[in-house]
This record gives structure tokens, sequence and C-alpha cells, in this order.
């Protein structure tokens, strides 16, 4: 992917200095192993995932010290891709006489205070609608390639944070506040439905990210694509599922398959076509 030398996204802070130490029990491997790689974790769920993890809070000071060079690496090239994230949804809320007004991105390490509650790690990258912050521990990336088959590629990191800024626009667009409704009155199955349709979408708003950027910063190189939808295959329910307890049950997925996720990441690069979006949740759920 090409990145280097391009504009810095102001909105990005820096905590991975700062966080205290954080103990999983017995429950923080499975916590970290399949909660932490699905996208978009449920805010209303991050202190029931904090105490599922058995997170100890401690009285030990916050870690101190600089940046290592990796570390800067990391912050340099997520800043980068969160300004091109600002450039393309400034432009297309432009075209619809809408003003997009940017979120923020937390890196953290172990664990961080957020608008919706503390949260270890663990949960893996997240969008908080309370604060309009994207959290996310750059070690996530290595859990994605190391455990689950995923790809460490930096376009695949950038997907990553594309379908959280994605949650983002769906914030401001209002499709965040019709899911919630359905959350308010269905049972967790039923509603599960519409989880899956939000997180699909968000993926759709990934590859509409990526349509604009390519055409604006020329940013995709050969295999780029490919290493997105090795990673959208990683954490799709199906294969999580599987790969935990060796079966799937579709009336839990939250997310949506393997091939949904790469249907529709994929669609959304294809066409960049934003009058898409009511479609997702108005077909047939078994078409999706």
């Amino acid at each position: 992917m090409r990145w280097q030398g391009g504009e810095q996204s102001e909105n990005l802070e820096d905590r991975r200095r700062t966080a205290g130490p954080v103990m999983l029990g017995g429950g923080g491997l499975l916590v970290l192993v399949v909660v932490a790689m699905l996208f978009g974790v449920d805010p209303r769920k991050l202190n029931q995932l904090v105490n599922q993890a058995q997170v100890g809070q401690g009285n030990a000071a916050g870690q101190q010290g600089e940046l290592s060079p990796q570390e800067l690496e990391q912050q340099k090239f997520m800043g980068t891709i969160l300004r091109f994230t600002e450039v393309v949804w400034g432009d297309q809320f432009r075209k619809v006489g809408k003003q997009y007004e940017p979120p923020k991105m937390v890196l953290f390490s172990q664990r961080v205070q957020t608008g919706c509650g503390v949260a270890p790690s663990a949960v893996g990258p997240f969008y908080c609608p309370a604060d309009r912050t994207v959290y996310l521990d750059p070690t996530f990336f290595e859990e994605l390639a190391q455990k689950l088959g995923g790809s460490k590629s930096e376009f695949s990191q950038a997907y990553v944070i594309a379908h959280e800024i994605g949650h983002h626009v769906q914030n401001l667009l209002g499709y965040s506040d019709l899911v919630d409704q359905q959350r308010q009155r269905l049972p967790e199955g039923e509603f599960n439905q519409w989880s899956v349709r939000l997180e699909l979408q968000a993926d759709y708003l990934a590859g509409v990210w990526a349509h604009y950027g390519q055409e604006k910063f020329n940013f995709i190189e050969a295999g780029d694509v490919e290493s997105a939808i090795t990673s959208a295959n990683a954490i799709g329910d199906d294969r999580l599922q599987k790969s935990q307890v060796g079966f799937t049950s579709p009336e839990k997925y939250t997310h949506g398959t393997s091939k949904q996720r790469i249907s529709w990441f994929t669609r959304g690069l294809q066409t960049g076509d934003l009058s898409r979006l009511d479609e997702i949740f108005k077909m047939p759920y078994e078409r999706l």
C-alpha cells in the first residue's frame, strides 16, 4: 500500500505509554481469541466483556517512556490512513449537501477508558458512539494474522480501520439509531440479523472508501485487495465459530459469514455506490 508521505490526521491520539497494566484471568484467552477478531464490538457489552476477561485494574502507575521506532511507524501509518478517510468522507458528504464530522482515533495498549466504559485489548478494534472515537490496540493485527489466518499487510490494516470509520459514518447517517431501536424491541436471535446487516454495511462502506481513496490517492498496490479479502474471510462468524466449537450456529451470527463480508466489501470497492446503503436493510436476510 502506498501511504508514505501522506498527510496525517490531527485527530489521532496515542495512549500506548499511558495505560496501566491489565491482567487477564482464565476467561481472558477465550475472549482474546474470539471477541478480539470481531470488528464493531457492541459498546453496550464492553463492560460485560471486561468482566468476562477478568480485567484487574490494579494500582500500579501507568507506563512511561517513548514509543519505539516500530510504534512510531505504526502511529504515522494509522494517522495517514485516518486522514485518507477524512478526505474521502468529507468529499462524499459534500456531494449530498452534508458536512462530515471526523471521529477521533485512539491507539492504546492493554486497556482504555472510553465513553462506553473501560475496555481491555481483548475486545479488538471498536467504535464508541458516545464519544465518536475509534479505539485500537495495534497488537490486534498480530493476533489476526497469527491466530486466525488473516493478513498483516498494510492495506488489510487499512480495511480494519475503514470498517470502524464505517461505523462512524453509520452513526452520522442514522443507521446506528435504526438498529439500536430494533435492539430495544426484538429478542436476541432476531436482533442478531440486524447486527449482521449493520456490520455488512460497515464492510460495504470500507469498500466504498477504498474505491474513492484509490481514485484520489492511488494507494492500492498489487496484492492489496487480496490481503483485505483474506482478513475479511478470517473473521466471518461461520469460520470463527467452526474454529472454536467445531460447528456453526447461524442464529448466533452477529457480523456475517466470511462469504458475506467479502461480498459486501468487494461490492463497495467495485462500485463506490452510496445509493445502495438502504439495500442491506431492505433485502431478504437470506439473500445477504
